[in-house]
């Protein structure tokens, strides 16, 4: 099916321009989202004269979206899930559940702006994209962690998965084994005896 875009669509084009897509993908997002027309001569008609309408309405929305990427981009949102030792999550965060914690934390977003590529399965500090217009994106970081201790933990920069721990303690154990060998080694250095005494000290 070919379209008539009427905003930025990643991938396919810019505003006014004429692409065709997969007509499951037109019919069930493009058309009824008010992202696109039917490039029939009618609408073609229609476009080019609602263009500055369109264009003048795009732009306020754009704005709009860079005003609240302003406040956003950069904000860190606490997720608390359970979890095993080793970090993962018994069950996992959707951009449904980011969505309500931006909507908790003062920002109202639809879920389909979470641009998330697959649920969070792991605690720790996850960066995740908003699109909030189609030339608009905010970035914020997403501290998924047992509790809020560990959260604050977290963002501290601690790794508090098993994984993590058994890191600390393999380094651990690398550095006294470095410090009893260079102990070793000094107690093994020949000691400098003191010379016998000549006879002509002696005299």
């Amino acid at each position: 099916m070919q379209v008539i875009l009427l905003e930025r669509i990643a991938k396919l084009g810019q505003m006014g321009d004429v692409v065709r897509v997969r007509d499951g993908f037109a019919r069930n997002f493009l058309l009824p989202q008010g992202k696109a027309l039917r490039a029939t001569d009618a609408n073609r008609k229609r476009f080019e004269s609602e263009r500055t309408h369109i264009e003048a309405r795009n732009l306020e929305r754009r704005n709009e979206a860079s005003t609240v990427a302003e406040k956003l981009n950069g904000q860190t949102f606490v997720v608390i899930r359970q979890a095993g030792e080793t970090g993962h999550l018994y069950g996992s965060v959707s951009s449904r559940d980011l969505a309500e914690a931006l909507e908790a934390g003062g920002f109202s977003l639809a879920r389909n702006q979470v641009a998330l590529n697959q649920p969070i399965k792991t605690i720790g500090l996850h960066t995740v994209a908003i699109v909030l217009h189609p030339e608009v994106e905010a970035s914020v970081t997403v501290n998924v962690a047992r509790s809020e201790d560990e959260a604050e933990r977290q963002a501290r920069g601690e790794d508090l998965t098993l994984a993590g721990a058994e890191v600390e303690e393999a380094k651990e154990a690398e550095d006294e084994a470095e410090a009893e060998e260079a102990t070793e080694e000094s107690e093994s250095e020949p000691s400098v005896e003191p010379s016998e005494a000549s006879p002509e000290d002696n005299a």
